[in-house]
This record gives structure tokens, sequence and C-alpha cells, in this order.
């Protein structure tokens, strides 16, 4: 069966984040919510199928260790991404951002420093904070066509005090996938450094043809042993209430101390639907995602040519993966609060601030494409309209 994409489905009264959230988020229903990086689209057939049957099957008891969905992700990272990824690496987690935090406890202490990248996934600095530790800002450059590291400010920035960094890859909310040769940089400097790597990749499968997801820990022994990849099926799949987390990691003594923090606090388990979902998806879900891919490359660039023809002042460039749109509105002369009512008062939107990214993120929005068509047109529409009663 194809996907129909196009297809609207009613997510009001499902207790769901970015539909049901938007009067405590931006003070009003009258807003279209393109915010928060889940996707209105149903999930797999074969994820929906699996999960049917375990429903059916009626008994939801404690679960062992996933190790057939475990199996599912190592041959996925193998066709996917090339890289061969042993089983036993893996360790469950009830999502990313718990595992952020797990291993900030783990691998610091009150006082350290951990490097993050903005503008940047907010979670990232809240984790760090919320445990007392120090946020190392290395922000993003941009080099008049894309954003780089700045690894220069990067080594300047560096205490004996900075023990972990934390990688957005592919990057949220910029879009960039890093190249191979970008990480590899990155990683002489951490190892030189010693300088762990929490290496969020959750997006690593949303990618647009030419560019390649390259994980951070396949760049070799002596990377992979500062690498810690925290991964779901969450994202490419469109089930991240289901709560899959993995962390990836090849070195057992860092993998040691990571599963205690977890058995410490009886973490480590997924649920049995998530178990069930994941199997599946990562079995069975590549035809479906092909399939997304190539309907999210048509909304990356309708966006483009839509904000040239109405909103030409707008600044866009097409993110290499995710599908998050990065919207630059200075050149409207719109920031801060200005911008937050400009957006949701006069277009209706309900997109993501700019600055709960961090530094530069002031003037920009975050813009969620993952819709059907007709929403996306809709939400340009606005923007266009409230754009001529300025």
């Amino acid at each position: 069966m194809n996907p129909d994409f196009d297809l609207r489905h009613r997510r009001e009264g499902t207790a769901c984040a970015k539909w049901d959230g938007r009067r405590e988020v931006f003070g009003t229903e009258d807003v279209l919510p393109l915010w928060v990086a889940d996707m209105d689209f149903a999930a797999p057939e074969a994820v929906m199928e699996a999960l049917r049957s375990r429903v059916d099957h009626g008994i939801f008891g404690y679960p062992l260790r996933a190790q057939g969905a475990h199996n599912a992700f190592a041959a996925w990272m193998a066709r996917r991404h090339g890289w061969a990824v042993d089983p036993d690496w893996i360790l469950e987690a009830p999502g990313v951002v718990p595992l952020l935090a797990l291993a900030v406890q783990t691998f610091t202490a009150p006082g350290d420093g951990v490097v993050i990248q903005p503008p940047v996934y907010p979670p990232f600095r809240s984790v760090v904070e919320r445990q007392g530790r120090e946020v190392v800002e290395n922000p993003l450059r941009w080099d008049g066509k894309r954003y780089v590291m700045d690894l220069e400010d990067l080594e300047r920035r560096i205490t004996p005090a900075t023990r972990l960094l934390i990688l957005s890859s592919p990057h949220n909310p910029v879009g960039r996938v890093w190249e191979r040769q970008e990480l590899e940089s990155l990683g002489a400097l951490c190892l030189r450094h010693g300088i762990l790597v929490l290496s969020d990749e959750i997006h690593q499968d949303l990618l647009f043809s030419p560019h390649h997801h390259t994980p951070f820990a396949s760049l070799g022994d002596d990377v992979a042993r500062i690498a810690l990849t925290f991964t779901s099926p969450g994202k490419t799949f469109n089930i991240p209430g289901l709560r899959s987390g993995m962390a990836v990691i090849q070195d057992e003594t860092v993998r040691r101390r990571m599963k205690s923090t977890l058995e410490a606090l009886d973490l480590e388990m997924w649920n049995v639907l998530g178990i069930a979902a994941t199997e599946a998806a990562y079995t069975a879900g590549g035809p479906w995602l092909d399939a997304l891919m190539t309907y999210l490359d048509g909304h990356r660039r309708l966006i483009q040519e839509e904000l040239a023809r109405t909103v030409p002042e707008v600044g866009y460039s097409l993110p290499e993966g995710t599908y998050l749109a990065w919207l630059d509105f200075r050149p409207l002369l719109l920031c801060g609060e200005e911008l937050r009512t400009f957006l949701v008062h006069r277009a209706h939107l309900g997109l993501n601030d700019g600055r709960s990214f961090g530094p530069g993120g002031e003037g920009f929005a975050r813009l969620n494409f993952a819709c059907p068509r007709t929403t996306l047109m809709e939400a340009l529409r606005r923007l266009a309209e409230a754009r001529s009663s300025l």
C-alpha cells in the first residue's frame, strides 16, 4: 500500500503536544501548528500492523531486552549508513533527551563544562544547566552559504574542566548534514583534549540527496572510544510517543558506566509496544521512508519557491536533512517579541521561536514542514498575507 501523505489526520483531542498544546504555548488556539518536531502523517503500515498484532495478543507484561529490535536496527545501520553496529553495543532508554541528561550526570561533575553548538535544540542547554554543569557555547558560523562548525573558536573555549560535547547530527534546527571531513576534524580535536562526544543522531535517516549521514562513531576506533551515539526510530517513522531511545556505545568501559546509571534509575527498558514498533520499522520501513523523503523534498523546494515569490525578504536555505526550515526574519526588521507577535497574531502560525535555540536564533523561527501539502500551502499563504499587512 502506497502511503498517502496528502491525507489530513485530525490530531486534536489525542493529548498531542503539537495540536492540543497550542493555547499553552502560543496563548491561543488560532494558530496553525508547525512547531514540535513530529509529523502529521500516519506511521508506516508495517508498524501499524505490528502494533495491532501486539495489542491483539492482549497481555502486556514486563519485557526482556528487545534483541530482535536491536538486530533489526543493526541491519538497518549497515544497509543505510554503512556502519557495522554490534547489537551488544545498544542500551535502551525512554528517549534521546533522557539519555543526554543521564550521560551528563554520568560523565561530569558539578561545575564541569559541556560544549553545545548554538543555535541548537533547546534541551541540549537545559540538560546541562539543570544538573549544575557549565554550558560552553561554540556557536555555528554562517559562511555565506551554509552553517559550519567553528573549530578555532572551540579550541579557544576548551578548558581543563571541559568534559563533553553534545553534537547535533544532522543539525536541528539549521538542517546541516555534516560531511565526513567536518566530523573528522571535530573528532581529532576532541581526542586531543579528552572530550567525550554525545552525538544526537535522531534525524539520521531524514536526508535529502545528495547528502549522506556519517555516524560519528563510524570514523574509526579512536573516535569510537569517545563516542556515545543516541538515536531512536521516533523521528524517522513518526513514533516518538512510543519512547524507544537507544545509546550505541562501542567502548566497553564507557558503555558499562552508562549502563550502571540506567540500571540505578531503573530506566533500561522499552515498553512492549515500542519494542514491536521498533523492530517492524527497521525491518520493513524502508520503502515508506523513501516515499516520505521524496514528498518532503518537494516541500523544502516549495518553501523556497513560495518565499521567493511572496516574501522574498525572509531568508531560507534548503535543509540538507531533517524536515525543519530555519527561517530568517531579520530582513523584515522583526526580532524578539515583535516577531512572535507577527507570527502568532498576524500570520496565525505556531512556529518555534528562534530565541529558544540560543545565540544565533534571534530573528529566526523554525518551521516543521512534515505535514500534508495543503497544510504547508496554507501556512505559506498566511505568511504572505501577514507580510503584505506590514
